[in-house]
């Protein structure tokens, strides 16, 4: 037989199932719910934009940070020669 810990457990662990299938009944009826059900899977064609825009947006941004890099590493002596 169950002790009474083991019981006081169970009886958590049915509530706690009971809290979490309660809020997946809501899931899509929310304030996001909209959102969730207008989702789709990427055709091939949007994805492999997706990804073109996404290492254009990549490129751009590390290079704007080496370019940034290399003014204080290097430009930064040549300007303190320039003006004295």
């Amino acid at each position: 037989m169950a002790s009474g810990e083991e019981r006081d457990f169970l009886d958590r662990s049915w509530e706690v199932q009971h809290r979490i299938e309660e809020r997946a009944k809501h899931f899509g009826k929310g304030k996001y719910g909209r959102v969730l059900r207008m989702a789709r899977k990427p055709d091939s064609d949007e994805y492999l934009k997706i990804i073109q825009i996404t290492g254009i947006g990549l490129a751009l941004i590390g290079g704007l940070g080496f370019f940034i890099y290399w003014l204080f590493e290097y430009g930064a002596p040549y300007f303190a020669g320039l003006f004295g």
